[in-house]
């Protein structure tokens, strides 16, 4: 556990671009976040979040899921991994696997994600493209962002920590509305680790923010 003023040491999970791996090591960097990125891990061999991480001189592993293993047992080699980085927190940034207990049960209230949706909405895949369908169908008029804790395996549902809505505009496209949800993931997540790694370990008790329209 860091003592105060320590870097909180940050393992990450992603699956494809990273561009909220690249907002959190930016931050790092910054100092706008106390924490330390010390390894990325993902699922995917080709992902360029794994790139990201090794051109910054962070660690980089891939744990794919091999043909004929369980969930069980790939979270298991899975959470082996992450250890090997000791992390203090954990953090999904688009990563596209549920994760099991013997991943959580090693991390228990220690791993946040980040989901383009607001609570109890579009949980799974495809949340945005899902969003903006709906909006085409009159049946929404804005979606929005959410970081939460992951305490079990339920998709999309722990305890929240922060949120922000983002309205729907004229004209909008999946590829415009997607740009701009993933702009306020990234400040979304940003801010809220910020505001974890501040206060940690206690930051972990924030209390929901149901954020604003934008």
């Amino acid at each position: 556990m860091p003592g105060v003023g320590t870097a909180v040491r940050l393992a990450v999970l992603a699956s494809g671009t990273g561009t909220n791996l690249q907002a959190v090591i930016d931050a790092c960097a910054a100092g706008t976040i106390n924490g330390q990125v010390v390894g990325v891990i993902s699922d995917r061999r080709d992902a360029i979040a794994l790139e990201r991480a090794r051109r910054h001189g962070i660690a980089a592993t891939w744990v794919g899921r091999a043909q004929g293993e369980s969930r069980d047992a790939h979270g298991a080699r899975l959470a082996d991994a992450v250890a090997g980085a000791s992390p203090d927190l954990v953090v999904l940034a688009g990563y596209m696997r549920l994760l099991p207990m013997t991943f959580l049960g090693r991390f228990p209230r220690r791993v946040i994600n980040l989901h383009p949706a607001l609570p109890g909405e579009l949980p799974g895949v495809d949340a945005i493209g899902r969003a903006h369908a709906e909006w085409v169908a009159g049946t929404r008029t804005h979606s929005g962002v959410m970081v939460h804790l992951v305490v079990d395996e339920g998709v999309d549902d722990g305890p929240v920590l922060a949120t922000c809505h983002v309205e729907f505009t004229p004209g909008d496209t999946v590829d415009s509305f997607g740009a701009r949800m993933h702009a306020h993931e990234h400040a979304l997540l940003v801010e809220t680790l910020r505001q974890v790694c501040a206060d940690w370990p206690q930051g972990m008790g924030l209390t929901p923010n149901p954020g604003g329209r934008a």
